[in-house]
């Protein structure tokens, strides 16, 4: 009887241990394979980029008090920064630049991917 019960053990061991299958899109559905970066505007991707990630600090309300002066919040503002580098600099964490967001990790590559192509298409305001 005693080899019986490890038969059996040693069964039910392997029927649920042994195959195992995950399906990557329930696993990872919050990572995104797609990211759209054919029609990047600054009012329908931008803005919210920054609304989302930024105006906690730079929103004109707070830009004084906790953002060091820099709004977010006009387009005039923004492409300033963008023109000149900053805004790439301090989303992608580039030496001489200070990390933004401040206290947090990185936008997604997919967000930094967007602001560099409204960016490479000449920051327009749309």
């Amino acid at each position: 009887m005693n080899q019986f019960l490890k038969a059996i053990l040693i069964l039910v061991i392997i029927a649920t241990t042994g195959c195992y299958y995950d399906n990557e899109e329930k696993l990872y559905s919050e990572i995104s394979t797609s990211c759209d970066l054919t029609n990047v505007t600054f009012a329908a991707t931008v803005k919210p980029i920054l609304q989302a990630s930024c105006y906690a600090c730079h929103s004109n309300a707070n830009a004084t008090s906790s953002g060091d002066g820099i709004k977010l919040e006009n387009y005039t503002d923004v492409q300033n920064l963008a023109k000149n580098g900053k805004l790439m600099g301090t989303v992608n964490h580039s030496k001489g630049y200070p990390a933004m967001p401040k206290g947090g990790g990185k936008l997604s590559d997919c967000e930094i991917n967007q602001l560099q192509k409204w960016i490479d298409n000449g920051t327009p305001n749309n």
